[in-house]
């Protein structure tokens, strides 16, 4: 088995290979040729297919849509100049924070007892 983050480096490279390519023969270049619009809207789908998914318990189709999801975000920071690098040093720099005290680095205020996003901050 390939390691993730291997795995991320190359469909980045892919990714990042089909800007300004045609947008006729390349699905990711015809997003590309679309826009920001067209890409953020595609990463709203698919999140909603994502929750979709989450709701209904179909483990299969989690990991499908999180997948379409993940392919998505990825094109997005492609369409920005970023890449999963700078997304794996931030997970990285808050790997062993606990939810509120990176709440309390950003100067955002903590979420009150029993939000939904204090149930989802590790």
């Amino acid at each position: 088995m390939t390691s993730s983050n291997q795995t991320l480096e190359r469909l980045a490279a892919v990714i990042e290979s089909r800007k300004g390519g045609d947008p006729q023969a390349s699905y990711v270049a015809r997003l590309f040729h679309k826009g920001t619009d067209a890409i953020l809207k595609k990463v709203g789908e698919e999140a909603t297919e994502t929750v979709m998914a989450a709701k209904d318990g179909d483990t299969a189709k989690i990991v499908y849509e999180v997948a379409d999801l993940w392919f998505h975000s990825m094109v997005a920071l492609a369409h920005f100049g970023l890449g999963p690098e700078q997304v794996l040093a931030e997970l990285e720099r808050r790997e062993g924070l606990s939810g509120l005290e990176e709440f309390a680095r950003r100067g955002a205020p903590a979420p009150a007892a029993g939000s939904d996003k204090e149930a989802n901050t590790p």
